[in-house]
C-alpha cells in the first residue's frame, strides 16, 4: 500500500509542477489552486509514505517518477520537443525506479558503541 501511495503522491507531483508552470508565476487562478491542491495531496502521501518507506528511496521514487511524467506530459503536449536522447534517460530513470522498489529495505544498521572512552 506504501508504494502506491507513493506512485500517487508522485502523479500529484507532476501535477502541480504542470499547474505551476501553467500558472503563470501564480497568477492565474485555476492553474493555482489546480497547484496548491495537488501540492497538497503530493506533500500528504510522501509524508504517509516515508514512515513505511526508508526516506531516500522514497524521495527518489517520488522525484524521479513525477520528474518523468512532467516530462513525458510536456513532450506529449507539444510543450517540449521529443528526442531519442529524452526517451533514452526518460527509461533510464523509470529503471532506476524500479530498481529501488527491487531492492530489499532492511532496517538501518544500529550503533553498538556505546560512547564510552576506549583504552
Amino acid at each position: 500500500m506504501a508504494w502506491l501511495i507513493l506512485l500517487l503522491s508522485a502523479v500529484c507531483e507532476a501535477v502541480w509542477a504542470t499547474a505551476l508552470g501553467e500558472s503563470e508565476g501564480l497568477s492565474r487562478l485555476g492553474p493555482s489552486i489546480v497547484f496548491f491542491v495537488a501540492l497538497a495531496a503530493s506533500m500528504t502521501g510522501l509524508g504517509w509514505a516515508v514512515r513505511r518507506i526508508p526516506l531516500g528511496t522514497a524521495y527518489a521514487v517520488w522525484v524521479g517518477v513525477g520528474a518523468a511524467l512532467t516530462v513525458t506530459y510536456a513532450m506529449a503536449t507539444g510543450e517540449e520537443a521529443v528526442s531519442a536522447a529524452k526517451v533514452v534517460f526518460l527509461v533510464g530513470i523509470v529503471g532506476a525506479v524500479v530498481g529501488l522498489k527491487l531492492v530489499p529495505h532492511d532496517a538501518p544498521a544500529v550503533e553498538t558503541d556505546s560512547g564510552a572512552a576506549h583504552d
